[in-house]
């Protein structure tokens, strides 16, 4: 292969092109294991995942990538990837936040998804997905905190299927619009900016309703 996962990330619209020219179908095997690592793991959370979602359902749109296939794997790859994360919490969430992998676990992401929790309960598995980092952790945490597999599981599944669809289906739509067509790269920016404003927002939420319980 001609790129490396460098490129992948600072030039995600080509790059992601480009290896679906060369690998063929194994292009879904790499999204898989992105999707699945980005939501999986804890130390990994810098994956690309709201854009490489967005972009890949772009280059569906222009007939690049298989859009059925594209939904299946990803929603795959994004509900096992949280259930794998959920489990590895429950069993040695404890021990890797006190171990000395403590220090690839970012504390105020922690604590932010601990504030999402307790402003969204359970729901924040599903409201999570649609926030970069927080996603990551959430499904860390409820396996920590013991949430009943059940209703995790639940969560995780309409979580999973509004993110990856919502994301590749608004790439898809927009990468039929013929001047979107030529200009890929605008739709990694477009998505970049929104999980800017996003994680600002979240930021701001959390602060909010943190600030004055300090005070109090």
């Amino acid at each position: 292969m001609s790129i490396s996962f460098l490129d992948l990330f600072l030039n995600l619209d080509h790059s992601l092109s480009q290896m679906a020219g060369e690998l063929g179908v194994l292009i879904y095997l790499v999204l898989f294991i992105v999707i699945f690592c980005e939501t999986g793991f804890v130390i990994t959370p810098f994956l690309p995942g709201d854009s490489l979602l967005f972009i890949a359902g772009a280059l569906a749109g222009t007939g690049v990538l298989d859009l059925p296939a594209l939904v299946i794997i990803v929603t795959a790859a994004a509900i096992l990837g949280d259930t794998a994360n959920f489990w590895i919490g429950r069993y040695a969430g404890n021990w890797i936040l006190d171990s000395k992998f403590s220090g690839f676990v970012k504390g105020e992401w922690i604590q932010y998804t601990q504030e999402f929790y307790a402003r969204w309960g359970g729901a924040t598995i599903v409201v999570a997905r649609f926030v970069p980092y927080i996603r990551t952790f959430a499904p860390f945490l409820a396996g920590i905190g013991n949430m009943h597999y059940r209703w995790f599981l639940i969560y995780n599944v309409i979580g999973g299927v509004l993110w990856t669809c919502g994301l590749i289906g608004g790439g898809y739509i927009l990468g039929n619009i013929p001047v979107v067509q030529d200009n890929v790269g605008i739709l990694m920016w477009f998505v970049l900016l929104l999980c800017l404003f996003a994680v600002g927002m979240v930021i701001k939420m959390l602060l909010q309703g943190i600030m004055p319980k300090r005070e109090s």
